[in-house]
């Protein structure tokens, strides 16, 4: 969330696997053959040009930051903001696999015991916060034992409440010791950290309230560039670090980035030279970008799908009443649904159906064993009427003297949703639902409504930031708001223990089974219906400069600022 609800800290939305002795990495999610090119024009990139030094760098989107303290990030741009002002503890290369780059803090890959429960992660001495105090073990300890301890209300707990203790071994080691086995732990270890100097004394339930991560001035920061200006819904400054302790030094000075009202003003600052990057141009505008010599375009199916979220939450509801209860129900809404109608005429074709929350090709994917739900209007109005649901007066459903009717949210700015909000709210309407829609300005719907599960559906998108499946925490029960990602308060006691069997062995064979398990549970119950995968097409201006193994890779969930430290601008 992009949200996208994107975790930075967090290895989840959909985490991923560990190994023996020493660090490795499980198989990647394989894309398919579309899905591994970039549409760039290599004639258009800058490839051959020596890197230069200084100058400013503009990035525009349309949602403003929430927070980019580590502990409570959820959202892309909060997140966009982080990787330039955090560093990370370990990065993922271009094939999705966990390294230690110059840029990590971390010195060398993890220590695995042979039994996979424990890991011992070493950082480089020479590892600073902006004021001068080193990165220890000790912002080690603290993160993880702040981000698991339900008190804090981290959404990320689902990534580390697995985790029995964290112990220092010296000043730049830590040994993380896990209760059971977790696959995907080795990518819940691409997190960034929290400085404990700051934030140890602050009570837990105090935490969220601290300036830490919405003050540049009380937020110390480790990565190349340090925040220095936060103008809300104007624009984030940061400057290169003349401090920043590592090898190797980011080229561009300065960092703005600008927020806009909405995508297609945006679009319009790229094109005026307003702006040198944007990550999501909507297909709309698309065709306006490419025609322009000037710009590249990036474009290829990310690790991203949207999806219509229902809320089971009665309290959420007039009187009560939650339409959504009934399974019939939902699947009735899934086949009323135009799923490929809203990809052949949306998204322009750049996308593709899923059936369940993982990747369509990847090697969790269950395939034809989840249940898909071709448009059917007129099944869709048979199990509404076997759910109990009949015409009113006004020709809109009731049951039990309730009216079947909806406040369906998403984040204003965005035209995809918009557009695709339109067609669920004309699709329901066709069966007798009524659908009112309400666009909010995206951090506030963060913040006040999917944080706290207070809406009755929403249109949103999950970004899978690793190449595991593991979906748990933004479907079990264990994670409810505000210590977790199931907004929607969904309940299934068989996919809870589910998602638990998939972690718990590394064989991913085994796990595979599993999965199909999950996909044919989740797309029978349906806690969201589950549209397509999707690509946000990045555009660049012309004084962007990186050299080829530095391009953007879009199978990444911040691929668009892909080793940005190694960028230069004319």
């Amino acid at each position: 969330m992009s949200l996208l609800l994107i975790m930075v800290l967090i290895g989840t939305l959909l985490s991923a696997c560990g190994g023996s002795n020493t660090a490795t990495n499980p198989p990647k999610e394989e894309p398919t053959p579309s899905e591994n090119t970039s549409q760039t024009e290599p004639a258009k990139e800058n490839t051959t040009k020596t890197p230069k030094d200084g100058g400013t760098l503009t990035m525009g989107t349309f949602s403003d930051i929430v927070t980019v303290n580590p502990v409570f990030q959820s959202d892309t741009s909060s997140g966009d903001v982080s990787k330039l002002i955090l560093a990370q503890l370990y990065d993922l290369d271009r094939q999705g696999n966990v390294v230690a780059e110059p840029w990590s803090l971390a010195a060398e890959p993890p220590q695995i015991s042979e039994d996979g429960k424990t890991y011992t992660v070493k950082l480089k001495p020479e590892a600073k916060w902006t004021d001068g105090t080193a990165v220890t073990a000790d912002d080690i300890i603290f993160t993880l034992n702040t981000v698991r301890n339900p008190e804090v209300g981290s959404p990320g707990i689902s990534a580390y409440d697995k985790v029995d203790s964290v112990e220092k071994v010296d000043e730049q080691t830590a040994k993380i010791q896990l209760k059971q086995v977790y696959a995907p732990f080795i990518y819940s270890l691409t997190l960034t950290l929290a400085p404990s100097h700051i934030l140890k004394d602050v009570p837990p339930k105090e935490l969220k309230q601290h300036e830490y991560g919405t003050d540049p001035a009380k937020t110390v920061t480790n990565g190349p560039w340090k925040w220095s200006e936060w103008k809300q819904k104007q624009h984030i400054t940061v400057d290169a670090d003349p401090n920043y302790w590592g090898a190797k030094k980011p080229h561009i000075a300065k960092v703005i980035y600008k927020i806009y009202a909405d995508q297609n003003t945006e679009v319009q600052a790229l094109i005026k030279g307003d702006v040198d990057t944007i990550s999501a141009i909507p297909v709309t505008q698309l065709a306006a970008v490419q025609k322009r010599d000037s710009l590249r375009v990036v474009l290829a199916p990310g690790p991203m799908y949207e999806y219509l979220g229902f809320n089971f939450e009665p309290k959420n509801f007039k009187d009560n009443f939650s339409p959504f209860e009934g399974q019939k129900t939902r699947q009735a809404i899934a086949y009323a649904l135009n799923r490929q109608g809203m990809v052949d005429n949306v998204l322009k074709g750049t996308g593709q159906l899923m059936n369940a929350p993982f990747l369509p090709g990847s090697w969790a994917d269950p395939g034809e064993a989840a249940v898909n739900y071709e448009f059917n209007v007129e099944k869709a109005k048979q199990l509404l009427a076997e759910d109990g649901w009949t015409p009113g007066t006004d020709n809109i459903l009731t049951k039990d003297g309730k009216r079947f009717s909806f406040e369906l949210q998403y984040n204003a700015g965005n035209s995809r949703r918009e557009q695709i909000s339109s067609i669920v709210q004309q699709n329901l309407k066709d069966v007798g639902i009524e659908v009112t829609t309400k666009g909010i300005d995206f951090a506030a719907w963060v913040d006040q409504h999917l944080n706290t599960g207070k809406y009755q559906a929403v249109l949103m998108a999950w970004s899978l930031t690793t190449p595991d499946p593991d979906g748990e925490s933004t479907f079990s029960s264990k994670y409810y708001p505000p210590a977790g990602q199931n907004s929607g308060w969904y309940k299934n006691e068989k996919l809870d223990n589910l998602w638990v069997k998939g972690y718990s062995v590394v064989d991913q064979g085994e796990r595979k089974k599993i999965y199909e398990e999950v996909g044919k549970e989740i797309s029978t119950e349906l806690p969201y219906v589950f549209l397509y995968q999707y690509g946000t097409p990045q555009g660049i201006g012309p004084r962007v400069n990186f050299a080829e193994e530095d391009k953007p890779e879009p199978s990444l969930a911040y691929g668009y600022m892909y080793r940005m430290i190694n960028w230069w601008v004319e």
